[in-house]
């Protein structure tokens, strides 16, 4: 092949440089042991052993629950491994109708719809939404996830306003500056996932009436896991009702794949009339589908699974804070411990494996700003106070220097 070509060119500066900076993704060859979550089976430098696992975003370990597996298991007997086209042509089967009408009502709406993933589900909705109407005006949250900022770019020309992360009175300034008689939008998540902090829903939803706003609330990491039944931080303050439209994803709290939106029967009726990411491309498998609504339908019972998740998140908060180790201050279950240098938190991630058998992932940019590189840690049910102790004291010796002594 000629190298010579200018895109090729581009390719092999553009990596160079990304390996200069030491942002550089190399993937770990992970193997999820379903009878010993969150140990995973790696193979690393000639070798392969069993790891610690903390930054699963199967937060609840339901991924590798047996009443989920049954339920894959018995859907791949009847119904096979595909669906076996899009919606339209062969793929919409009633499980897939079941599971839509579990996750409307979880969120206290009319009706919703499933797609392939949590990422596409944001592209082509706000795609089709911006797509409805000339001169639209989005604001939009500066930590929104990338798949929202593509979502947005897809529609025809809107303008964007991007407000400072959490700032109503930056939010407020642009509403009121924006024209009176456009379309407007706001598009936030609940939970954030870098950061690990919670957007005030309530207050953007009594901004978005005093402007004549829709809403669109990503809670991809928030399902499953806040709120009464797992309806999200929506549902935990009593807001689901306010929001015009709710996002989320099976892929993460109820360990299994795929996105959704919910909202009333007329526009998810739209979005599933026009949106060429839910048209174009084929259905859900129907042993995921399967899967997911046993975990939808168990997770808005299980309360001791939920309940679990957070006390063990702030346990290891309050491990980190009394060790000294740098965390950003999360009002979630995410715990996200600072770097500050990317090629560092790769040595950091690297040395937990090689040296203590644990593994959590470094988060470089363009996912977090420069200056910003973390480790981001989710503790579930199944880790216990041991391993974190354990953890601790691997994390001190690597971060602060500390030698490594075994905790009591």
């Amino acid at each position: 092949m000629n190298r010579s070509h200018p895109f090729l060119v581009q390719c092999d500066k553009v990596l160079g440089e990304i390996k200069a900076a030491g942002r550089y993704r190399r993937f770990v060859a992970l193997e999820k042991l379903v009878d010993r979550f969150p140990y995973y089976r790696v193979t690393m430098d000639g070798k392969t052993e069993d790891i610690l696992v903390w930054s699963s975003n199967d937060y609840l370990a339901m991924g590798t629950d047996p009443e989920i597996i049954e339920a894959t298991i018995g859907a791949a007997r009847t119904m096979g491994a595909g669906a076996g086209g899009t919606r339209n042509i062969a793929g919409s089967s009633p499980i897939h109708s079941a599971l839509e009408a579990e996750l409307a009502s979880l969120h206290g709406k009319d009706a919703a719809l499933l797609f392939t993933s949590g990422y596409v589900s944001n592209q082509a909705t706000l795609s089709a939404i911006l797509n409805s109407l000339p001169n639209w005006q989005v604001f939009s949250d500066e930590q929104n996830h990338n798949s929202i900022i593509v979502g947005i770019k897809g529609g025809r020309p809107a303008k964007v306003h991007v407000f400072r992360h959490n700032d109503l009175a930056d939010l407020e300034r642009l509403l009121a500056n924006a024209p009176a008689g456009a379309p407007k939008m706001i598009a936030f998540e609940s939970v954030y996932s870098m950061d690990g902090d919670i957007a005030p829903i309530g207050a953007i939803c009594d901004l978005a009436d005093h402007y004549n706003a829709i809403t669109y609330l990503d809670e991809v990491h928030a399902v499953g896991m806040y709120g009464d039944h797992g309806g999200g931080i929506s549902e935990r303050d009593g807001v689901a009702h306010r929001l015009t439209l709710i996002e989320g994803t099976l892929a993460k709290a109820y360990g299994c794949h795929g996105g959704y939106v919910a909202a009333d029967t007329s526009v998810i009726d739209y979005i599933r009339s026009v949106a060429a990411g839910f048209i174009f491309t084929t259905a859900l498998p129907p042993p995921t589908v399967a899967a997911a609504l046993a975990s939808v339908r168990r997770l808005k019972v299980d309360t001791a699974r939920r309940a679990a998740l957070f006390e063990h998140a702030e346990l290891l908060k309050s491990k980190f804070d009394a060790a000294k180790l740098p965390r950003l201050r999360s009002n979630s279950h995410i715990v996200p411990l600072v770097i500050g240098n990317a090629a560092r938190a790769t040595e950091v991630s690297m040395r937990l494996i090689r040296e203590f058998g644990m593994y959590a992932t470094p988060i470089n940019y363009p996912t977090v700003p420069a200056g910003t590189e973390r480790l981001r840690f989710t503790p579930g049910p199944k880790h216990t106070e041991a391993m974190m102790d354990d953890l601790v004291v691997a994390l001190k010796h690597i971060v602060s220097g500390e030698p490594a002594i075994a905790a009591a």
